[in-house]
């Protein structure tokens, strides 16, 4: 379950007293799961989700969702824009928009740094030469070594490992 963000925060999602939204969310990180709050008087506003374009025009055709209880969610689904505005006349020209912007997540493991020395040391596991750092040939059961795609593949990999990290150990 991620963070719940409420639109604007006490002020909620109105068009009354000039809130920032863009200021708003640019003021947050969004990630997948989080959940986006619009609180408001639905007498007086909704929440519609658009396209970029449609976005940028305040324009309400072909919405891809339209809210309106007074206090609805929306659970960011996946990486990218989500915009939504007020569909009642001006009230989106008068700056009741916002853009979710969910950057696509960093790599949680980053590299290791390389030694010192600038050179990537070899890269050993269980069953592989370390002086090669190519790991031997695999075999299904009832297939010869020759003959097996396993070892192809396993090897191919394990290759592509060693000249990766030989190429960049420096950059890490």
């Amino acid at each position: 379950m991620g963070a719940v963000y409420k639109v604007g925060d006490s002020a909620g999602w109105t068009n009354a007293g000039h809130v920032d939204y863009k200021g708003w969310a640019a003021s947050k990180t969004f990630h997948v799961g989080d959940i986006i709050l619009f609180e408001y008087n639905n007498q007086f506003h909704n929440v519609i989700r658009v396209t970029h374009k449609n976005f940028n025009s305040c324009n309400t055709t072909a919405a891809y969702t339209t809210l309106n209880s007074g206090n609805d969610s929306f659970q960011i689904p996946r990486n990218g824009h989500y915009y939504f505005i007020c569909g009642l006349p001006s009230h989106c020209q008068a700056g009741q928009r916002v853009d979710i912007r969910v950057p696509t997540t960093p790599n949680p493991c980053p590299p290791p740094p390389s030694p010192s020395g600038g050179i990537a040391p070899p890269i050993s596991a269980p069953g592989m030469s370390p002086s090669s750092g190519i790991a031997p040939p695999v075999s299904a059961p009832g297939m010869s070594p020759r003959h097996s795609g396993a070892s192809f593949t396993v090897n191919k990999l394990w290759w592509s490992v060693v000249v990766v990290v030989s190429i960049f150990g420096n950059a890490f």
